[in-house]
């Protein structure tokens, strides 16, 4: 993975939880940055670039990513004193995504994508269990027409129990939620032809690109290449077998609020005479100046 080294803090991305920067770089690249020292540390990093590289390599469309030098001094004049706080905890090495300007989020309802480009996506998360790419939170962008994925920190939950993994990894996926189940996608065809790219040696190659210094000290590794090793113990398995335990279903709905019956049953606004008020609180009377 090429290493960068921020040079200007442009802004905070305020969508995302871990509050996110776009950054510029000494290779003239616009980058949107995670941080070391955002509040769900450096596993979601080494989420990102494993499973990022990983959708790169399998043909998907998924941001290029780089590590970014970050000396926190370029963000002095950012006002923000969370934002100042978040810089000074990430000094060193992060992780940076290249910026797509122009970019719109997935609309659904709005985007024609056919079932064998669904399935693959589909079957893609179901690989590194991503369970972050739903209709409330589709996690992609159409950029120049195309769909993009982003935000792979919240996948594979087993890194965060590595004796649990294998029985982790070995559970089914439930894509019932997913962005992309209402597009019939067609998981059968997109596990013929991906799973047999996931090989180990693909698996050791992008875990490869994960920094010794993001897996180091890892509780029960002696090195951060047991970590990387772990990985692909958990992956490679998964990918043969996974298509088998996806579903598709119905699609969860909101519960009934629970708000009493005095908010919930009043009755309707008596019908207004005309000319007698205006309908739109604060509305002046009249059209004169």
């Amino acid at each position: 993975m090429e290493e960068v080294v921020a040079t200007r803090y442009v802004t905070p991305l305020r969508e995302g939880g871990s509050l996110p920067g776009i950054v510029e770089a000494d290779d003239l690249g616009t980058y949107v940055m995670k941080f070391t020292g955002a509040g769900q540390g450096r596993k979601t990093l080494v989420a990102e670039v494993i499973c990022g590289r990983l959708g790169q390599h399998l043909g998907l469309r998924v941001p290029e990513l780089v590590a970014i030098q970050l000396d926190p001094v370029i963000g002095l004049g950012e006002p923000d004193q969370e934002v100042q706080e978040l810089l000074k905890a990430s000094g060193g090495l992060n992780l940076g995504m290249d910026y797509l300007p122009g970019s719109l989020g997935f609309d659904p309802l709005a985007y024609e994508m056919d079932p064998v480009e669904a399935g693959r996506v589909v079957w893609f998360d179901a690989l590194i269990n991503n369970v972050d790419r739903s209709w409330r939170n589709p996690n992609m962008l159409v950029w120049h027409g195309d769909p993009w994925l982003i935000d792979h920190g919240a996948t594979m939950i087993w890194q965060h129990n590595w004796p649990g993994a294998s029985a982790s990894a070995a559970k089914p996926y439930d894509a019932s939620d997913h962005v992309l189940a209402t597009y019939g996608p067609d998981v059968a065809a997109a596990a013929a032809e991906l799973a047999p790219r996931v090989t180990g040696e693909l698996l050791h190659e992008v875990a490869a690109d994960v920094p010794d210094e993001w897996l180091a000290d890892e509780p029960g590794f002696d090195s951060p290449d047991a970590v990387r090793r772990a990985y692909v113990e958990a992956l490679l398995p998964r990918a043969a077998t996974v298509h088998e335990r996806i579903t598709v279903g119905e699609r969860t709905v909101r519960r009934t609020p629970r708000a009493p019956g005095w908010l919930t049953d009043r009755p309707a606004p008596r019908p207004r005479a005309a000319g007698s008020g205006p309908a739109v609180p604060g509305e002046r009377k009249g059209g004169g100046e």
